[in-house]
């Protein structure tokens, strides 16, 4: 009995160690568990959800390696007698029915606010910027905009060139994305979030989501459905600078210079940096036929 409660505080400090270093600060690298930080103010919250979430499954977890540990140790083989059976145990029963169901509605309860939080839409956003997939690039266009030839000011990769796309940092960019052809999907692993984009939205989908960017940077964008042969290869980078820089940058392509030109103005990169072009052929880059 000694033994059984020697073991029995030791998993309770055990769990107590647990609940008091939740308190520690989410935002340190040991607690996100491997998850990147997030750049954006909507990624905070699914961040948080993640690290809450693991964090539930370790309490869970200790609990019942503790049960079982306490099982191994304490119910041993002490003879030829037969332990006494229990053929049922209706609390017990009872318990690990409840207690489960209590758990997956706290996890669906906070997944539902957080997916909401994070799919809202402002009624004004600052930045609009219209994203055109196809196989296997990207366009992005800035809608408010007006370059020299008379069309809105856009940016669209080719064999030499990632698509780099230009937003301002601290300010609400509304992102509408469109598929020329098969399912594809916007992913920036920095914004821990990513969209499928359904083409014609023929299924009810609305290809629509907002950020606000909070740190600048050059930062790798993927598409995360498989949408092909060259699959692999249709990246793009997310560039994110200062308001300011931003609209210098939009000054420069109204003036006609290149995505390139209009960099390098600013200050910036005029290649991308957290990416580059593969070599497959002349056809990886495709524009898509209207």
């Amino acid at each position: 009995m000694a033994r059984g409660s020697r073991l029995a505080r030791v998993a309770a400090l055990g769990l107590l160690g647990v609940l008091t270093l939740t308190g520690c600060d989410p935002n340190n690298e040991f607690w996100r568990f491997g998850f990147p930080s997030g750049i954006t103010e909507q990624s905070q919250s699914v961040r948080q959800l993640w690290t809450w979430s693991v964090i539930a499954a370790l309490i869970v977890g200790f609990i019942v390696w503790g049960l079982i540990i306490w099982s191994v140790l304490f119910h041993k083989k002490k003879g030829d007698e037969l332990p006494r059976q229990t053929a049922y145990n209706l609390p017990l029963e009872i318990a690990y029915s409840i207690f489960p169901f209590i758990i997956i509605a706290g996890l669906f309860f906070f997944t539902v606010t957080v997916q909401n939080e994070v799919q809202a839409r402002s009624d004004d956003p600052d930045v609009t910027v219209a994203v055109n997939a196809f196989k296997w690039n990207w366009q992005f266009v800035y809608p408010e905009t007006t370059g020299a030839d008379g069309e809105p000011v856009n940016t669209v990769g080719s064999t030499d060139e990632i698509p780099i796309l230009v937003v301002p940092t601290g300010e609400t960019i509304r992102f509408e994305v469109s598929s020329a052809d098969v399912i594809h999907s916007f992913w920036v692993p920095e914004f821990l979030f990513k969209l499928d984009v359904i083409p014609g939205n023929e299924n009810g989908r609305d290809n629509v989501f907002e950020v606000t960017v909070n740190e600048q940077g050059a930062y790798v964008g993927r598409c995360a459905e498989l949408c092909g042969t060259y699959h692999a290869y249709m990246n793009f980078e997310v560039r994110a600078v200062t308001p300011q820089q931003y609209d210098a940058y939009l000054a420069a392509r109204e003036s006609g210079q290149s995505t390139f030109e209009a960099l390098e103005s600013i200050g910036q990169s005029g290649d991308a940096t957290s990416t580059r072009p593969f070599r497959v052929g002349d056809d990886y880059y495709q524009r898509a036929e209207n």
